[in-house]
């Protein structure tokens, strides 16, 4: 199958977009043809500079590879190098209901958490169905918070089907429900808009800062816990055995233990996790060359399937066009 996702470059890539996302991404490129990559007409919504955009995008591209993305398998590449996505972007917009895009929820979260409401905001899900449809994804690995925007755009895939022929595939989420959503440092969503992200590669004096500055109740250390309402602890389950999962919950719910000895066993895990990526990533910053390489020929790639599946939707659509494009 054809799995399609991307992730934005809009900040640092934390333990959240591995969990939640990138994970998933790295299992599915084993037995299936994966595309992968990084949203950067998305990412102009909230990054403004031009070179701060650029080097996150080498950094988002970095940071997979250093987490064993293997480029001989996948395809890994920018949004704008296959401009194709933006034409169909127009035409699907065409025949996108208002009254769609209206019940998104993440534009209303998005405004409600302070960002300035623009067209680009609104539209994002459009963008985003073209991201999709333009590869005939059949699968899209996501968080819960974004089910919505898949069941979109099925809704936007199947309008245009019914009135133009059947061009799109019609493709399915794919979520990984225990790990959908991961809490930050102050128990919210973990997200770079909110600022309690705990970076993936973060090491030494500011990893142990981030971890036990972790926001917890005022319960006292002989009091029992809800251990599922304890960010320490689901952030713990992540990367603990059932066993050792099921220990901890008890420990919770018994009492006779501090929030302390959670963060410390937790800041553990991430060191035993991620400690293992953190040379690779060093690596891939000395030599940029190589990963300009890879995007490039990930581009490439890339868009030979947009250019193929554009040329069916002009034909549908009653734009052909009159030239041969350059190759």
């Amino acid at each position: 199958m054809r799995v399609l996702s991307g992730i934005q470059p809009s900040g640092r890539l934390h333990i959240g977009n591995y969990f939640g996302a990138m994970r998933q991404h790295l299992a599915l490129q084993a037995e299936n043809e994966a595309y992968y990559f990084m949203a950067t007409y998305h990412a102009l919504t909230t990054v403004k500079d031009p070179a701060e955009l650029r080097a996150l995008t080498l950094g988002v591209a970095m940071d997979y590879l250093a987490l064993g993305l293997d480029p001989e398998r996948t395809v890994l590449f920018r949004q704008q190098d296959v401009p194709e996505t933006t034409e169909l972007t127009w035409i699907l917009s065409c025949v996108t209901p208002m009254g769609l895009l209206e019940r998104a929820t993440s534009y209303k979260d998005k405004v409600a958490a302070g960002l300035i409401p623009n067209h680009g905001l609104f539209a994002y899900p459009v963008l985003q169905a073209a991201d999709i449809l333009i590869y005939l994804s059949d699968i899209v690995p996501v968080g819960q918070d974004q089910k919505q925007h898949i069941e979109i755009t099925r809704d936007i895939a199947q309008k245009f089907n019914n009135e133009y022929g059947e061009v799109f595939v019609i493709p399915d989420a794919y979520i990984l429900e225990e790990t959908a959503v991961v809490p930050g440092v102050d128990g919210r969503k973990m997200s770079k808009s909110y600022g309690n992200e705990i970076g993936m590669f973060e090491e030494g004096r500011a990893l142990e800062k981030r971890v036990m500055g972790i926001v917890t109740d005022s319960a006292g250390v002989e009091d029992p816990k809800d251990p599922e309402t304890s960010t320490p602890f689901l952030l713990l389950k992540l990367m603990t055995s059932p066993e050792e999962t099921d220990e901890w919950s008890q420990r919770y719910r018994a009492g006779g233990m501090g929030y302390g000895e959670v963060k410390k066993r937790l800041l553990e895990l991430l060191e035993e996790t991620f400690s293992p990526f953190r040379e690779k990533r060093r690596e891939l910053e000395r030599d940029p060359a190589y990963v300009e390489d890879v995007l490039s020929e990930g581009g490439r790639r890339a868009r030979k399937v947009a250019h193929a599946v554009m040329h069916s939707v002009r034909e549908a659509v009653g734009l052909p066009i009159s030239y041969s494009p350059p190759a």
